[in-house]
């Protein structure tokens, strides 16, 4: 079921060949390079004054965040997947305010972060 959830959220955002054959671990490690990726495209784009890209890549980005969010599993990842929900929670209000307010700081807050918890999901070793 989540890793349903993770190829749906990816595909909406980017597509290829390479997440019909992806196990889940390596899903979530898509979604994560997809967000981080969004974000320093949009960064770029508020730096070039483009209002309407940056606004479409913050939302691209939202979107793999509530796609990480809803891969979480209560059950299974008890208070760590409920601190991971508050922080995706965050990192959306911010890109929010990043987003009306041309903040690139927000932007990279929010990159930070998220490539922080990229590089602890990249220690864990998929589950075969």
């Amino acid at each position: 079921m989540y890793a349903k959830s993770a190829l749906h959220h990816y595909q909406q955002v980017n597509t290829h060949a390479q997440v019909l054959e992806a196990n889940p671990h390596r899903l979530i490690q898509m979604l994560m390079e997809g967000g981080l990726s969004r974000l320093a495209q949009a960064k770029g784009a508020m730096s070039r004054g483009q209002i309407a890209e940056k606004g479409i890549l913050i939302g691209k980005a939202i979107d793999i965040i509530g796609g990480l969010r809803e891969c979480l599993d209560p059950e299974k990842g008890g208070q760590i997947a409920s601190n991971l929900n508050e922080l995706y929670l965050y990192m959306t209000r911010r890109l929010i305010e990043a987003n009306r307010h041309n903040d690139e700081a927000k932007i990279d807050e929010v990159a930070k972060l998220l490539r922080t918890i990229k590089e602890g999901w990249d220690g864990i070793a998929p589950v075969a």
